[in-house]
């Protein structure tokens, strides 16, 4: 059995959100017809208290783009983003509306960031999609979303690290981009993980 994991769909990493992914709108037609073939169908949502460290607006001085670190984690300081309660943090419709098997909601911690579905960034708090996937018997993972580089790397190399077989569905993916060679530089190193890449969508 196969599941299907969204990554981060919700209206801010939309273009014109708060943190927008360039092109984050066209793989929303990807989540829609891979919702259809699969039964097993899982979101990821950013769920990040007002006032969160990785937020720049939380560093007097410092400025969206710039790294420092963070309970002894580099990080990028962020706009303010995917705050719990507001649209921007909600899934956008066409997702909210799927007949979801779960929501996995990460970033409550405002100490740490969480990249991935799996972990924060410390690994220091476990959510509970390794469990439930487990306990589904769904050893076999495909993963798409927002942003390739960030959240969608993160959670598809903490996947194939607990043991699950993992596809990443390039032409679901859109990047950040922070580097103009950020998106195909995360997809050599899922690769370079044992990550398969499915350039089309599978049968």
């Amino acid at each position: 059995m196969e599941a299907l994991i969204l990554v981060d769909l919700q209206h801010d990493f939309m273009p014109g959100g708060a943190l927008g992914v360039p092109g984050g709108d066209e793989v929303l037609d990807v989540a829609l017809e891979m919702s259809r073939r699969l039964q097993w169908v899982f979101a990821t949502q950013d769920w990040h208290p007002a006032g969160h460290k990785s937020f720049a607006s939380s560093h007097p001085g410092k400025q969206v783009g710039d790294s420092i670190k963070l309970n002894g984690l580099d990080q990028n300081l962020w706009p303010d983003h995917c705050v719990q309660g507001t649209r921007g943090a909600e899934l956008v419709e066409p997702i909210a509306a799927l007949p979801l098997a779960g929501i996995v909601r990460k970033g409550q911690d405002p100490e740490v960031d969480s990249y991935s579905g799996f972990f924060d960034n410390g690994r220091r708090h476990e959510t509970e999609l390794r469990a439930v996937l487990e306990e589904r018997r769904l050893r076999k993972v495909i993963v798409m979303g927002l942003a390739t580089d960030f959240c969608v790397k993160a959670t598809a190399l903490d996947a194939i690290a607990c043991g699950f077989e993992v596809s990443l569905l390039v032409p679901g993916c859109r990047a950040v981009n922070l580097r103009p060679d950020d998106g195909a530089q995360a997809i050599q190193q899922m690769e370079a993980a044992g990550i398969t890449l499915l350039h089309e969508l599978p049968n």
